[in-house]
């Protein structure tokens, strides 16, 4: 962690083969996403065979969190996704962490326009294109 960026728990990420209720899906990730209905902040992650993310986000639980500036939580850290702007006004990384994946979030959205946006598909992650460099 770095002395000058502010770190806040945002959620945490399952990896998980069981379809939920709610699920929203980006064609792009080749990955199902859903919020835990419990009081915790936990999403599942479902992926399809075919998904180009990094293998550490399709096999481990990663922690998020929201942090002051994207920029210099990744700086100096081997980075395994982004940053890219999933939602729109929602701007994601993930790093590796000597063999552990985390999330970094940078926003000033609610958790519920988050959601709200990721569900009326309001992003790159939802539209058709090229985000993650695929043929």
């Amino acid at each position: 962690m770095k002395a000058d960026v502010t770190y806040e728990f945002h959620h945490a990420g399952y990896p998980s083969d069981e379809e939920r209720p709610g699920e929203i899906f980006s064609e792009q990730a080749g990955m199902y996403t859903a919020d835990n209905p419990g009081q915790y902040k936990i999403q599942w992650h479902r992926f399809t065979v075919a998904s180009p993310l990094h293998p550490l986000i399709k096999k481990l639980p990663h922690l998020a969190f929201k942090v002051n500036s994207l920029a210099k939580a990744i700086a100096g850290e081997d980075v395994i996704l982004g940053p890219y702007e999933p939602i729109d006004g929602y701007f994601v990384a993930i790093i590796n962490d000597n063999g552990a994946p985390v999330e970094f979030i940078q926003t000033d959205l609610t958790d519920e326009e988050i959601w709200r946006r990721a569900e009326a598909g309001q992003g790159a992650l939802y539209r058709s294109g090229n985000l993650f460099g695929k043929k």
